[in-house]
């Protein structure tokens, strides 16, 4: 690769791709001015999720916490809420904690230096090249899966992208041709391209403002790049969840752990079941784990929620509690209002969609 990289005309790449991006981009509300935490909020917003999903949630965010300081002092319920649906919890957890230490240790200023930046909870090397280059103008790479596609066309290179240490690639490579005039754009419009043009499978080619630079073009290798290995397997889950109310008719809700998946999220109480006896076995857990003496009925809903590397299988069921619960601060019995105000993932926000749909056909 380094033979042409040396002949690579990278002055002309720079120009041909920020002048496409000048003319052709995107307006999106984080490209509206250069304010350091709305990049880095839309930037964690990004990861694993389309920009028009992003889009709303991005704007609802900016209105509950439109400073640093607002989001850095705000409660954890709050701003779980406001994430709710975007999904991969931690990411916001983790942005939650690092503008916290953002405010201790540096004044309320976001680091405008990688070494300082990159070692906030949550900050790998993607986000901190491009909050760095987007809003300091700093010459940091910001390696993507679009710019790792779009890098792979133009040099070729046939290294598995499904491997960490074949981003190291793609960061030297953006080291030795990324403008130094203007980081930002050359930046946003390496991931931009990925996006629109250099799109997986069939890139639209004709279209490309780089074409002229891209080696895999030339030698009509366009569709077998990049190379990437298929992930293993989705593991399958059995789940049954159970919406039980009390003689008040208040809802058993139960927080889930402050770590791991869904990490302190409201759920319904719900338990991994075997195919045999699901409704037995849940209503055994429910004794078990809560104390909740309860009758079942027959279930009213079956959900299929896909995550990256795990499938559940859900099965609901709705029924009675038998006596009185012993509430704690992660057991609690809610009204309706009051589940409207606590973050759920999208999972149990479906478990209480089909219930309500349930409840207004007679269930």
């Amino acid at each position: 690769m380094q033979p042409f990289i040396e002949e690579f005309q990278i002055e002309a790449f720079q120009r041909d791709l920020i002048q496409w991006f000048e003319r052709e981009q995107r307006d999106l509300p984080w490209r509206k001015d250069s304010d350091p935490y709305k990049i880095w909020v839309s930037e964690v917003m990004l990861q694993q999720t389309r920009v028009d999903t992003v889009i709303p949630y991005f704007h609802q965010f900016m209105e509950q916490f439109p400073t640093l300081e607002s989001l850095a002092t705000a409660d954890e319920e709050k701003v779980l809420k406001a994430w709710e649906g975007l999904g991969y919890y931690s990411r916001v957890r983790n942005l939650h904690a690092a503008v916290k230490e953002v405010k201790e240790r540096y004044g309320g200023k976001v680091p405008d230096s990688a070494e300082e930046f990159s070692k906030l909870k949550g900050v790998g090397p993607y986000t901190t090249g491009a909050v760095l280059s987007i809003a300091y103008g700093l010459p940091e790479p910001a390696v993507d899966g679009n710019v790792m596609r779009v890098l792979s066309r133009i040099f070729l290179v046939e290294e598995d992208i499904a491997k960490v240490k074949t981003r190291k690639i793609f960061e030297n490579i953006v080291r030795m041709i990324i403008s130094h005039e203007n980081p930002s754009y050359f930046n946003q419009a390496l991931m931009e391209l990925g996006a629109l043009i250099c799109v997986p499978g069939k890139p639209a080619c004709l279209l490309c403002p780089v074409q002229a630079h891209c080696r895999a073009f030339a030698e009509g290798r366009q569709e077998e790049l990049p190379v990437k290995t298929k992930k293993a397997k989705v593991k399958e889950v059995s789940i049954a969840a159970a919406v039980v109310m009390d003689k008040r008719g208040r809802i058993l809700i139960h927080k889930r752990d402050q770590e791991g998946l869904l990490a302190n999220l409201w759920e319904f109480p719900n338990c991994e079941v075997g195919k045999e006896q699901p409704q037995k076995e849940l209503t055994a857990f429910l004794k078990k784990e809560y104390g909740a003496c309860v009758e079942l009925n027959s279930p009213f809903a079956a959900l299929e929620h896909v995550f990256s590397h795990l499938v559940w299988n859900i099965v609901v069921y709705c029924g009675t509690i038998m006596g009185d619960i012993a509430e704690t601060d992660r057991l609690k019995l809610v009204s309706e209002q009051e589940i409207q105000q606590l973050a759920f993932p999208v999972s149990h926000q479906r478990i209480w969609k089909e219930y309500k749909q349930f409840k207004q056909e007679g269930g």
